[in-house]
C-alpha cells in the first residue's frame, strides 16, 4: 500500500493539472513551507542565520526545473550569484544546490554549461562549495558528464554531485566516483522510475544504500549521508567508528527531525540542512511526501482545519 501511494505522489509531482489545482490552495503553500524555507531570497538567507546559530552547515538550493525557454534562465543564474555573493559578504556556513534542467539543460548542453560556469566561476572565487543535483534516469549520464567537465576544468574539490541508492547503476558509478575522490551526496533517489533501473522495494534500497555507503567511506571521496532513516543514521555512525573516515558529513531536509540533526551535531558530526527556497515549491513538496507518506496525514490535518 505504502509503494502505491508513493508511485501515485511521484505521479502527481509532474502532472501539470494537479500542480496548478495545488498551486491554488493557500493551505497547501502553508503546509508546503514545512519543507521550504520561504520563496524570496532574503527568507533563504534568514533561515540559514538560524541554522548556523545551531552550528548546522547549509546548502541552500533555489527550487525550479525543467526549464525551457533560455531567456528565463538568465533569472535563475543571477538568483544564484546573488545568493552566493550573500553567503560570502555575510560569512554564512552554506554551500548552494543546483538543477542541470534549470540551467536550460533541457534547450541545449551548450547553454547549461554556459550558466554554470558562470555561477562556479563566483563559488570558486569565494570558496563555497557547489552540488549539482541528480534528476532522473534520462539525465543521469548527462550530469555525471557535465559534474565531471566542471570539477576538473575548474580544479574545485568541492564541486559535487548526487547518486542516488534506489538506482541499480548506482554501486558501479559510485565505485568509479570513490577512485576519482569526488565529493558525492548519496540519497535514497525521490522518482518516478521503473523496476528495471531502480529497486523498486524499500528494503532493497535500504540495503543498496547501506552497503554503497560503507564502501564509499574506504575511499579517498567526500561522502554526504542524506538520510532521515534512523536505520541508515545509525549504520552510518557505526561505519565512522570502525572506518575512522576524514571525508563525510550527515545532511538531512529542512522541516524534518530538526531534533536529530541538533543531535548529531552536538555529537560531533558535520550536519549540513538542505534548505530549498522559491516560488516552484509544488514538485518538491509532493516528492518529499512521496519519499515519506505518513506526511500525507499532516498535509491532510492542515488542509481540513482550515
Amino acid at each position: 500500500m505504502e509503494n502505491l501511494l508513493r508511485r501515485i505522489l511521484l505521479y502527481l509531482s509532474v502532472a501539470g493539472w494537479a500542480r496548478n489545482i495545488m498551486s491554488r490552495w493557500g493551505v497547501a503553500r502553508r503546509v508546503a513551507l514545512r519543507f521550504v524555507a520561504g520563496e524570496t531570497l532574503d527568507e533563504a538567507i534568514s533561515a540559514t542565520k538560524a541554522l548556523n546559530a545551531r552550528n548546522l552547515w547549509v546548502s541552500l538550493d533555489y527550487l525550479g526545473e525543467s526549464v525551457k525557454r533560455a531567456e528565463d534562465t538568465q533569472e535563475v543564474v543571477e538568483t544564484y550569484r546573488s545568493l552566493l555573493n550573500h553567503i560570502h559578504n555575510q560569512h554564512l556556513q552554506a554551500s548552494i544546490s543546483l538543477k542541470l534542467t534549470h540551467f536550460g539543460l533541457d534547450i541545449s548542453e551548450e547553454l547549461c554549461q554556459t550558466n554554470l560556469r558562470r555561477v562556479l566561476t563566483d563559488a570558486k572565487n569565494f570558496g563555497i562549495p557547489v552540488t549539482i543535483d541528480m534528476e532522473n534516469t534520462p539525465y543521469t549520464d548527462i550530469t555525471l558528464k557535465i559534474y565531471r567537465t566542471m570539477r576538473d576544468e575548474y580544479d574545485f574539490d568541492n564541486v559535487g554531485t548526487v547518486i542516488q541508492a534506489y538506482l541499480r547503476r548506482s554501486e558501479a558509478d559510485m565505485q568509479a566516483l570513490g577512485a576519482e575522490g569526488a565529493h558525492i551526496r548519496l540519497c535514497k533517489g525521490a522518482y518516478l522510475e521503473a523496476p528495471d533501473v531502480a529497486f523498486p522495494d524499500k528494503a532493497d534500497v535500504d540495503a543498496n544504500y547501506a552497503k554503497i555507503m560503507h564502501q564509499y567511506l574506504q575511499t579517498p571521496g567526500y561522502l554526504c549521508i542524506a538520510t532521515h532513516d534512523e536505520k541508515m543514521i545509525q549504520a552510518a555512525e557505526n561505519d565512522i567508528k570502525t572506518l575512522k573516515p576524514t571525508r563525510y558529513e550527515f545532511q538531512m531536509l529542512y522541516g524534518i527531525r530538526s531534533a536529530r540533526q541538533d543531535a548529531l551535531a552536538a555529537a560531533g558530526y558535520p550536519v549540513r540542512v538542505y534548505v530549498p527556497f522559491g516560488a516552484a515549491w509544488y514538485p518538491y513538496f509532493m516528492r518529499r511526501l512521496a519519499e515519506r507518506p505518513a506526511n500525507v496525514w499532516f498535509f491532510a490535518k492542515g488542509f481540513f482545519s482550515r
